[in-house]
């Protein structure tokens, strides 16, 4: 009963870290659209969180989320703000998409838990860029020039409030709606590899 118990820990914990490597790889491949201000750039790093979330529960998620940015600490610009930051984004999609799913493990469920965690995450996304991400970036560039290119896509844009509003939460709306939606497409074709041995 112990080295089964321990077999399926060890096999977690590869499948954990397995997905937290592709998760940092593609947190490298970053994607700018020209509808959001140019400092927002879209990547799909927590499509492994949320694979591994739906597959072994909210716990791998946030494993998943914190070993990601625990690697991409040795490349941080920010001093680990930036990384503290998407651990908490990525944790606020993954967990309550993820609860939501490992209750009932249906297509509805699962189309609902995304939808709960994509607000969850634009809600923590802008909180924490309005009380944390921003004034620290304020520290090497003027808040004016911050806004400023918020301004240049959408002139709505003036003021701190309105980059959150009109940049921020929509942005990451649509983030979540993009790795949501390749979650459902992906999630069912790879999930038998990922409960082999749990």
């Amino acid at each position: 009963m112990v080295t089964t118990s321990k077999k399926m820990s060890v096999s977690k914990m590869t499948k954990i870290a397995m997905l937290s490597v592709l998760a940092f790889v593609l947190m490298q491949l970053e994607l700018m659209l020209p509808i959001f201000p140019s400092f927002l750039k879209i990547d799909v790093s927590d499509l492994p969180a949320l694979v591994g979330a739906f597959a072994m529960g909210p716990f791998a998620g946030v494993a998943i989320e914190a070993v990601k940015n625990l690697l991409h600490l040795f490349q941080t610009t920010t001093g680990g703000v930036g990384e503290l930051a998407n651990f908490l984004i990525g944790s606020a999609l993954v967990v309550p998409a993820a609860w939501i799913y490992t209750k009932h493990k249906t297509k509805k469920s699962a189309l609902i838990g995304l939808m709960v965690g994509t607000v969850f995450m634009a809600i923590t996304g802008s909180l924490m860029n309005y009380f944390v991400l921003i004034p620290f970036y304020t520290a090497f560039m003027p808040i004016d020039a911050i806004i400023g290119l918020g301004t240049a896509v959408n002139p709505a844009i003036d003021s701190l409030w309105t980059l959150i509003v009109f940049g921020i939460f929509p942005f990451n709306v649509f983030k979540g709606i993009v790795v949501s939606l390749l979650t459902l497409l992906i999630y069912k074709r790879i999930s038998p590899i990922l409960h082999k041995g749990l």
